[in-house]
């Protein structure tokens, strides 16, 4: 896992909802998180044992984190912003959407489409 510090999550850009966007574009795989979240070490460790190496933004230990998570709670529109997991660049969803999608078949292809996996 790729964890990222603060200033990658770069300050310049205005809009929280931007940000995000430019956040989830930069990597194959990027994870929304707070670390004390069972259900956010949960789904990190889902895509390591798949052989993925997500970058994770771990919002609690960075000084822009709340401003995304808010911006978070507003796209997923829920109260519950973390984890949420973009792969590609596209707004996959929160742990029940990721598991959802392991279990049906259809994450290994989104993750070999993205370039996060090759097997």
């Amino acid at each position: 896992m790729h964890y990222q510090g603060g200033y990658s999550m770069g300050r310049s850009v205005g809009d929280p909802l931007e940000r995000v966007a430019k956040l989830a574009s930069e990597s194959a795989v990027v994870i929304f998180s707070i670390s004390s979240c069972c259900m956010c070490h949960a789904v990190k460790r889902l895509f390591c044992g798949m052989g993925v190496s997500p970058t994770v933004y771990e919002l609690d230990q960075h000084p822009v984190g709340k401003e995304i998570e808010r911006a978070l709670m507003r796209l997923m529109g829920s109260s519950q912003a973390v984890p949420v997991v973009f792969i590609g660049g596209k707004l996959i969803g929160s742990m029940d959407r990721v598991m959802g999608s392991h279990i049906n078949g259809t994450l290994v292809p989104l993750l070999k489409e993205a370039g996060a996996l090759w097997l």
